[in-house]
């Protein structure tokens, strides 16, 4: 079955499924963990934004790119925490346990702050 919007249909049942089929660009594209969760939350708390996405064949461009920004940030927001605590690789040399205390902290944050702004967003 076939509309006028180009979309093709297959009846199952008594319902009409739109054959949604991924365009090569985007059945390559292999997400990671910023991606992932990106799509996550659009799938539960965007859906129109998420369904428009995907019946456009974008979501996972969409989803690359917001992955790409969001490691961006998050290297460098570890990298200028790291400078403003003096967190160095002298001290992981003297007190290895202190740096791996403080690197956690520094990155739990710079994970909260990429989440609030990028991917939750």
């Amino acid at each position: 079955m076939k509309n006028n919007t180009n979309i093709q249909y297959r009846q199952v049942g008594g319902y009409n499924i739109p054959n949604l089929i991924l365009p090569p660009e985007e059945a390559n594209i292999i997400l990671g963990k910023w991606g992932v969760m990106h799509k996550d939350y659009l799938m539960k708390n965007k859906k129109v934004l998420f369904t428009t996405l995907l019946t456009q064949g974008k979501l996972y461009q969409h989803c690359a790119e917001v992955e790409k920004q969001a490691q961006q940030v998050f290297d460098t927001l570890i990298e200028q925490m790291k400078a403003a605590e003096g967190v160095t690789e002298e001290l992981k040399e003297h007190d290895q346990w202190e740096w791996v205390q403080r690197m956690s902290n520094i990155e739990q944050r710079a994970r909260e702050i990429v989440c609030k702004e990028l991917i939750f967003n």
